[in-house]
């Protein structure tokens, strides 16, 4: 069985990781993959990017499965091209992934349809927004409706920060036409926790919990980043929460999915957070968190590729996914000077690793040799009985890792 996986960060690594355990699976194709992924048993890298590209391949090669990792391809459209020519893909369709694409969309369909959610505001232009923010209550989110790359979302806590962010996203156009409309939002209390789940457009199976650390530094300080690290399952998710979870923002999801009728097999990623008034949905992902899935995928029992094929066949509802009965710690290794400039070129030496796995984001490769090339360039994955366990593994594990100026953060689990 041949198997093509779109995207190059840590995220699709584990994807294509998980996916070559099944014993069907001859290939695994990386389009574009990393360095890490080139390294990876049954992968190999192809350097194509465009959907034309991949679709091409596809077609040429008889991909038997096609898995999409970010989600650019997804708002783009790809699930719909793939199928018109015939081809399975895993995915949701260009209107189903306005979930992700559009926040303006994401919260009028979450309103529609009674998902709980924080109040919100739309605006289009500068003139309005800067109005509102002269009299709304602070902290405000302030949220780019497009894509940006996981920089979209501001928690301001004055009117002075506020005008900066809508400047800098109206105005100065900093992601594209992606900040041109906004959501301005109430400021939630509490503790996020990312709940990953797979849809067959009939049901939604939610995977185990996880706790995302996107401050670059110890004790949650400093700029957000795309995540420094992941605990699984997360601690704060207790039984009551994720009941709360399922009655008041997963059913009310499928509800409005079947509703709509939107083309949806695939990933549904739900940010949540926990309030001492309850559980609310921050925000819908139309993919795998990152890097969530290398805190996730460790624990799943079950066989990710028959639990894709069962989506695709519209089969979930018979199927039962099975975890470890254990914790996972991840740690992600950044560039120096991560969020923001950074060198990139640098060798990496990973002496063997006892009890952990290696995850490539940032990562290149020549002559069989590892080099940087992004800001999160690798995470280090471990798993343990208990969560103190995989901790102690992941943090011994990564100080067999090094290249110049690796940055890490000392605290990951760590509950404040």
């Amino acid at each position: 069985m041949k198997v093509l996986v779109i995207g190059s960060g840590g995220r699709e690594h584990a994807i294509a990781w998980k996916l070559s355990q099944n014993s069907n699976v001859e290939i695994v194709y990386c389009a574009p993959g990393n360095g890490a992924t080139h390294l990876e048993n049954k992968c190999k890298n192809i350097n194509l990017n465009t959907i034309e590209e991949l679709k091409n391949f596809a077609v040429e090669e008889k991909i038997d499965l096609t898995v999409v990792g970010p989600e650019e391809p997804l708002t783009k459209g790809i699930t719909d091209v793939f199928k018109a020519e015939g081809l399975k893909i895993f995915g949701p369709s260009k209107e189903a992934a306005k979930l992700e694409g559009s926040k303006i969309y994401a919260k009028n369909f979450m309103k529609k349809y009674g998902v709980k959610t924080a109040e919100y505001e739309v605006f289009t232009d500068f003139d309005s927004a800067s109005k509102y923010i002269k009299t709304c209550r602070y902290p405000v989110v302030i949220k780019a409706d497009g894509l940006a790359a996981g920089k979209g979302v501001v928690i301001c806590n004055n009117e002075d920060e506020a005008l900066k962010v809508l400047q800098e996203f109206m105005l100065n156009n900093a992601f594209n036409g992606s900040g041109k409309r906004v959501v301005m939002e109430e400021f939630l209390e509490g503790v996020e926790a990312s709940i990953l789940s797979i849809t067959d457009g009939e049901v939604i199976l939610p995977f185990i919990s996880a706790k995302d650390h996107k401050q670059i530094y110890d004790k949650n300080l400093g700029p957000n980043t795309g995540g420094m690290g992941v605990i699984s399952p997360n601690p704060y998710c207790s039984e009551e929460v994720l009941e709360s979870f399922k009655k008041d923002i997963m059913l009310p999801t499928l509800k409005g999915i079947q509703a709509e009728q939107l083309d949806y097999i695939g990933i549904i990623f739900f940010g949540i957070m926990i309030t001492k008034n309850g559980v609310y949905n921050l925000e819908y992902n139309v993919r795998m968190g990152d890097p969530e899935t290398q805190a996730v995928l460790p624990l799943m029992e079950s066989d990710f590729l028959d639990l894709i094929n069962c989506a695709i066949n519209k089969e979930l509802k018979n199927y039962n996914i099975q975890w470890k009965k254990a914790h996972s710690c991840c740690v992600v290794a950044a560039s120096e000077g991560y969020p923001g400039s950074y060198e990139k070129g640098l060798p990496i030496e990973i002496q063997p690793l006892a009890n952990s796995k290696v995850f490539g984001a940032g990562v290149s490769e020549k002559d069989s040799k590892l080099y940087t090339s992004g800001g999160r360039v690798l995470a280090v994955t471990s798993t343990g009985i208990t969560l103190e366990e995989a901790i102690e593994k992941a943090y011994k594990d990564i100080k067999n890792i090094s290249f110049k100026g690796i940055y890490y953060r000392k605290d990951i689990g760590t509950l404040y």
